[in-house]
Protein backbone atom coordinates (compact mmCIF):
# COMPACT_ATOMS: atom_id res chain seq x y z
CA UNK A 1 0.00 0.00 0.00
CA UNK A 2 1.30 3.42 -0.94
CA UNK A 3 1.09 5.98 1.85
CA UNK A 4 1.44 8.84 -0.65
CA UNK A 5 -0.91 9.12 -3.60
CA UNK A 6 -0.08 11.39 -6.54
CA UNK A 7 -2.74 12.31 -9.09
CA UNK A 8 -3.23 14.80 -11.92
CA UNK A 9 -6.94 15.65 -11.51
CA UNK A 10 -6.79 18.79 -13.66
CA UNK A 11 -4.34 20.08 -16.30
CA UNK A 12 -1.15 21.34 -14.63
CA UNK A 13 -2.41 20.44 -11.12
CA UNK A 14 -0.79 17.80 -8.91
CA UNK A 15 -2.82 16.41 -6.01
CA UNK A 16 -0.75 14.82 -3.24
CA UNK A 17 -2.73 12.81 -0.70
CA UNK A 18 -1.39 11.50 2.60
CA UNK A 19 -2.87 8.00 2.48
CA UNK A 20 -2.89 6.46 5.93
CA UNK A 21 -6.47 7.17 6.97
CA UNK A 22 -6.62 4.49 9.68
CA UNK A 23 -3.95 6.49 11.57
CA UNK A 24 -5.34 9.91 10.56
CA UNK A 25 -2.34 10.25 8.20
CA UNK A 26 0.08 10.46 11.12
CA UNK A 27 3.67 11.48 10.41
CA UNK A 28 5.33 8.08 10.61
CA UNK A 29 8.59 7.80 8.70
CA UNK A 30 6.98 5.53 6.10
CA UNK A 31 4.75 8.50 5.27
CA UNK A 32 7.19 11.38 5.59
CA UNK A 33 10.11 9.84 3.69
CA UNK A 34 8.05 9.20 0.54
CA UNK A 35 6.33 12.58 0.96
CA UNK A 36 9.71 14.32 0.85
CA UNK A 37 10.71 12.35 -2.25
CA UNK A 38 7.37 13.12 -3.88
CA UNK A 39 7.72 16.84 -3.22
CA UNK A 40 11.21 16.83 -4.72
CA UNK A 41 9.90 15.06 -7.84
CA UNK A 42 6.97 17.47 -8.18
CA UNK A 43 9.31 20.44 -7.85
CA UNK A 44 11.05 19.28 -11.04
CA UNK A 45 7.82 18.51 -12.93
CA UNK A 46 7.61 21.42 -15.34
CA UNK A 47 4.07 20.47 -16.35
CA UNK A 48 2.89 21.09 -12.78
CA UNK A 49 1.87 24.65 -12.00
CA UNK A 50 0.00 24.18 -8.69
CA UNK A 51 0.25 21.56 -5.93
CA UNK A 52 -2.65 20.60 -3.66
CA UNK A 53 -1.86 18.70 -0.46
CA UNK A 54 -4.59 16.87 1.46
CA UNK A 55 -5.27 13.82 3.60
CA UNK A 56 -7.24 10.66 2.98
CA UNK A 57 -10.27 9.89 5.10
CA UNK A 58 -11.45 12.23 7.84
CA UNK A 59 -8.16 13.85 8.80
CA UNK A 60 -5.54 16.04 7.17
CA UNK A 61 -2.64 14.92 9.37
CA UNK A 62 -2.68 14.03 13.07
CA UNK A 63 1.00 14.76 13.66
CA UNK A 64 3.43 12.34 15.27
CA UNK A 65 2.42 8.70 15.28
CA UNK A 66 2.27 7.94 19.00
CA UNK A 67 1.99 4.16 18.50
CA UNK A 68 4.45 3.29 15.74
CA UNK A 69 6.55 6.05 14.21
CA UNK A 70 8.64 3.57 12.25
CA UNK A 71 12.38 3.74 11.72
CA UNK A 72 14.09 6.68 10.03
CA UNK A 73 16.37 5.77 7.11
CA UNK A 74 20.16 5.56 7.18
CA UNK A 75 20.70 5.31 10.95
CA UNK A 76 22.92 2.23 11.18
CA UNK A 77 25.71 2.77 13.70
CA UNK A 78 24.30 6.03 15.08
CA UNK A 79 23.59 6.81 18.72
CA UNK A 80 20.11 7.68 19.97
CA UNK A 81 21.05 11.37 20.18
CA UNK A 82 22.15 11.48 16.55
CA UNK A 83 19.15 9.45 15.41
CA UNK A 84 16.86 11.97 17.09
CA UNK A 85 18.66 14.84 15.36
CA UNK A 86 18.49 13.15 11.95
CA UNK A 87 14.79 12.42 12.48
CA UNK A 88 13.99 16.06 13.16
CA UNK A 89 16.06 17.13 10.17
CA UNK A 90 14.05 14.81 7.93
CA UNK A 91 10.77 16.32 9.12
CA UNK A 92 12.20 19.83 8.88
CA UNK A 93 13.17 19.09 5.27
CA UNK A 94 9.54 18.35 4.42
CA UNK A 95 8.41 21.74 5.74
CA UNK A 96 11.21 23.64 4.01
CA UNK A 97 10.71 21.77 0.74
CA UNK A 98 7.04 22.78 0.63
CA UNK A 99 7.89 26.44 1.13
CA UNK A 100 10.64 26.28 -1.52
CA UNK A 101 8.67 24.53 -4.25
CA UNK A 102 8.50 26.53 -7.45
CA UNK A 103 4.77 25.92 -7.54
CA UNK A 104 2.21 27.47 -5.18
CA UNK A 105 0.99 24.90 -2.66
CA UNK A 106 -2.61 24.75 -1.42
CA UNK A 107 -3.35 22.79 1.75
CA UNK A 108 -6.84 21.31 1.48
CA UNK A 109 -7.43 20.78 5.19
CA UNK A 110 -10.17 18.18 5.26
CA UNK A 111 -10.15 17.42 8.99
CA UNK A 112 -7.76 17.33 11.93
CA UNK A 113 -4.47 19.20 11.48
CA UNK A 114 -2.82 18.37 14.78
CA UNK A 115 0.75 18.86 16.02
CA UNK A 116 3.06 18.27 13.09
CA UNK A 117 0.00 18.21 10.83
CA UNK A 118 -0.71 21.79 11.88
CA UNK A 119 2.88 22.64 10.94
CA UNK A 120 2.43 20.89 7.59
CA UNK A 121 -0.61 23.03 6.84
CA UNK A 122 1.25 26.19 7.86
CA UNK A 123 4.04 25.40 5.39
CA UNK A 124 1.59 25.70 2.49
CA UNK A 125 1.08 28.99 0.70
CA UNK A 126 -2.72 28.87 0.91
CA UNK A 127 -4.94 26.95 3.34
CA UNK A 128 -8.55 26.10 2.56
CA UNK A 129 -10.61 24.39 5.26
CA UNK A 130 -13.48 21.95 5.14
CA UNK A 131 -16.25 22.72 7.65
CA UNK A 132 -14.95 19.79 9.74
CA UNK A 133 -11.34 21.02 9.82
CA UNK A 134 -9.66 21.96 13.07
CA UNK A 135 -6.14 22.85 14.17
CA UNK A 136 -4.30 22.02 17.39
CA UNK A 137 -0.71 22.68 18.51
CA UNK A 138 -0.70 19.41 20.40
CA UNK A 139 2.84 19.24 21.76
CA UNK A 140 1.91 21.18 24.87
CA UNK A 141 -0.86 18.64 25.60
CA UNK A 142 1.68 15.82 25.52
CA UNK A 143 4.09 17.36 28.00
CA UNK A 144 6.35 18.68 25.24
CA UNK A 145 6.65 22.08 23.61
CA UNK A 146 4.05 23.24 21.12
CA UNK A 147 6.88 24.69 19.07
CA UNK A 148 8.05 22.36 16.31
CA UNK A 149 8.74 22.25 12.59
CA UNK A 150 8.70 26.02 12.23
CA UNK A 151 5.23 26.71 13.62
CA UNK A 152 6.41 29.21 16.24
CA UNK A 153 7.89 31.18 13.33
CA UNK A 154 5.04 30.82 10.85
CA UNK A 155 1.95 31.06 13.05
CA UNK A 156 2.58 34.51 14.61
CA UNK A 157 3.30 35.91 11.17
CA UNK A 158 0.05 34.49 9.85
CA UNK A 159 -2.36 35.49 12.63
CA UNK A 160 -0.47 37.82 14.98
CA UNK A 161 1.55 37.09 18.11
CA UNK A 162 -1.24 37.31 20.70
CA UNK A 163 -3.47 34.78 18.94
CA UNK A 164 -0.50 32.51 18.23
CA UNK A 165 0.56 32.58 21.90
CA UNK A 166 -3.01 31.74 22.91
CA UNK A 167 -3.31 28.79 20.54
CA UNK A 168 0.12 27.33 21.26
CA UNK A 169 0.15 27.80 25.05
CA UNK A 170 -3.37 26.47 25.64
CA UNK A 171 -3.29 23.55 23.23
CA UNK A 172 -6.94 24.18 22.41
CA UNK A 173 -8.71 23.29 19.20
CA UNK A 174 -9.21 26.01 16.60
CA UNK A 175 -12.31 25.07 14.65
CA UNK A 176 -12.88 26.03 11.03
CA UNK A 177 -15.06 29.06 11.82
CA UNK A 178 -12.42 30.60 14.09
CA UNK A 179 -9.62 29.68 11.70
CA UNK A 180 -11.45 31.60 8.97
CA UNK A 181 -12.17 34.58 11.23
CA UNK A 182 -8.54 35.03 12.35
CA UNK A 183 -7.00 34.48 8.93
CA UNK A 184 -5.49 31.07 9.60
CA UNK A 185 -7.23 29.83 6.43
CA UNK A 186 -8.25 31.75 3.33
CA UNK A 187 -11.83 30.50 3.57
CA UNK A 188 -14.07 27.54 4.41
CA UNK A 189 -15.24 25.46 1.47
CA UNK A 190 -18.82 24.32 1.20
CA UNK A 191 -19.50 20.89 2.62
CA UNK A 192 -18.19 18.26 0.19
CA UNK A 193 -16.64 20.86 -2.13
CA UNK A 194 -13.14 21.23 -0.64
CA UNK A 195 -11.14 19.88 -3.56
CA UNK A 196 -13.34 21.56 -6.15
CA UNK A 197 -12.72 24.86 -4.37
CA UNK A 198 -8.98 24.23 -4.48
CA UNK A 199 -9.12 23.31 -8.17
CA UNK A 200 -10.85 26.62 -8.82
CA UNK A 201 -8.07 28.53 -7.05
CA UNK A 202 -5.48 26.52 -8.96
CA UNK A 203 -7.13 27.24 -12.31
CA UNK A 204 -7.05 30.96 -11.64
CA UNK A 205 -3.35 30.88 -10.75
CA UNK A 206 -2.52 28.76 -13.78
CA UNK A 207 -3.95 31.50 -15.99
CA UNK A 208 -1.18 33.83 -14.91
CA UNK A 209 2.47 33.87 -15.95
CA UNK A 210 4.58 31.02 -14.56
CA UNK A 211 7.47 33.32 -13.69
CA UNK A 212 5.04 35.85 -12.21
CA UNK A 213 3.57 33.22 -9.90
CA UNK A 214 6.92 31.76 -8.92
CA UNK A 215 8.49 35.12 -8.12
CA UNK A 216 5.41 36.29 -6.23
CA UNK A 217 5.60 33.20 -4.03
CA UNK A 218 9.33 33.74 -3.52
CA UNK A 219 8.84 37.41 -2.60
CA UNK A 220 6.10 36.58 -0.10
CA UNK A 221 8.27 34.01 1.67
CA UNK A 222 11.24 36.35 1.51
CA UNK A 223 9.19 39.07 3.20
CA UNK A 224 8.96 36.94 6.35
CA UNK A 225 12.72 37.30 6.78
CA UNK A 226 13.12 40.86 5.49
CA UNK A 227 15.19 43.08 7.75
CA UNK A 228 13.38 46.23 6.71
CA UNK A 229 10.69 47.52 4.38
CA UNK A 230 13.30 49.28 2.27
CA UNK A 231 15.48 46.21 1.74
CA UNK A 232 12.48 44.11 0.79
CA UNK A 233 11.24 46.76 -1.63
CA UNK A 234 14.61 46.58 -3.36
CA UNK A 235 14.11 42.83 -3.87
CA UNK A 236 10.55 43.37 -5.09
CA UNK A 237 11.68 46.04 -7.53
CA UNK A 238 14.38 43.82 -8.96
CA UNK A 239 11.89 40.97 -9.44
CA UNK A 240 9.36 43.27 -11.10
CA UNK A 241 11.94 44.77 -13.48
CA UNK A 242 13.28 41.31 -14.30
CA UNK A 243 9.88 40.10 -15.52
CA UNK A 244 8.92 43.43 -17.10
CA UNK A 245 12.10 43.78 -19.16
CA UNK A 246 12.79 40.15 -20.10
CA UNK A 247 9.29 39.01 -21.14
CA UNK A 248 6.42 40.28 -23.28
CA UNK A 249 3.91 39.52 -20.52
CA UNK A 250 2.98 43.12 -19.79
CA UNK A 251 2.41 43.93 -23.45
CA UNK A 252 0.33 40.76 -23.83
CA UNK A 253 -1.85 41.74 -20.85
CA UNK A 254 -2.55 45.16 -22.37
CA UNK A 255 -3.27 43.73 -25.82
CA UNK A 256 -5.56 41.04 -24.42
CA UNK A 257 -7.48 43.61 -22.42
CA UNK A 258 -8.03 45.73 -25.54
CA UNK A 259 -9.11 42.67 -27.51
CA UNK A 260 -11.37 41.51 -24.68
CA UNK A 261 -9.80 38.08 -24.37
CA UNK A 262 -7.83 36.13 -21.81
CA UNK A 263 -4.08 36.82 -22.00
CA UNK A 264 -1.70 34.05 -23.01
CA UNK A 265 1.54 34.52 -21.10
CA UNK A 266 4.54 32.85 -22.74
CA UNK A 267 7.19 34.31 -20.42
Amino acid sequence: MSFILVEKPRPHVTLITLNRPERMNAMAFDVMVPLRKTLEAVRDDNDCRVVILTGAGEGFCSGADLENAGIPPNIAGLTLTTIAQRSMELLDDVIVTISKLHQPVIAAVNGAAVGGGFCLAMAADIRVAAPTAYFRAAGINNGLTASELGISYLLPRAIGSSRAFDIMLTGRDVLADEADRIGLVSHIAADGALLEDCYGIAERMIGFSRIGSELTKRMLWSSLDAGSLRSHMDHEGTAQLYVRLTTQNFQEAITARKEKRAPVFRD
